[in-house]
């Protein structure tokens, strides 16, 4: 009796969690899109600023494959920059090698460049980073960088343009 009280119960909570996973998807991410940016442009005028697939990532918070980005290899001085609209977001001075596939930068540029907020698409809190001035999907902030912040934050190539110094 005891192993289908335990049982309904985890079958109960797991119920619950399905349930509520329509909700934390709605959660999160969006509501950088609504806030207040310093740029802001119709749909139609970023489908027109932007390629699809660049559209994909930035507007519609995708992710592009692993390793497609030349991005990903770029070792020149310079700063990468939101596709978007032109804000500046990292250094070249703060970007590693993480093996992960993505450009991958232990910070930002500064303090005032990227926004963060929390993503539950997969079901759990990810840490989601966005252009501070367009609200754009950059890509996400992980706890598993290196010194001296310890955070890695994989952003999408295809959200960057790099200037070279």
């Amino acid at each position: 009796m005891t192993d289908t009280k335990l049982n309904r119960r985890r079958l109960l909570g797991w119920m619950g969690v399905g349930a509520s996973m329509p909700v934390l998807a709605a959660c999160g991410s969006a509501q950088a899109r609504e806030g207040n940016f310093r740029v802001t442009r119709s749909e139609e005028e970023w489908r027109r600023q932007l390629s699809p697939a660049e559209f994909r990532i930035l507007r519609q918070e995708g992710t592009e494959r692993a390793f497609t980005s030349p991005l990903n290899d770029e070792k020149r001085a310079g700063t990468f920059a939101c596709k978007g609209c032109g804000n500046a977001l990292y250094s070249s001075r703060h970007k590693y090698d993480s093996g992960t596939g993505w450009p991958s930068f232990w910070q930002a540029i500064d303090r005032g460049a990227v926004g963060r907020s929390t993503d539950y698409k997969l079901g759990y809190a990810r840490t989601e980073v966005h252009c501070a001035d367009c609200g754009g999907h950059l890509g996400h902030i992980f706890n598993d960088g290196p010194q001296p912040t310890g955070k890695r934050h994989c952003i999408n190539g295809l959200a960057l343009d790099f200037r070279s110094l």
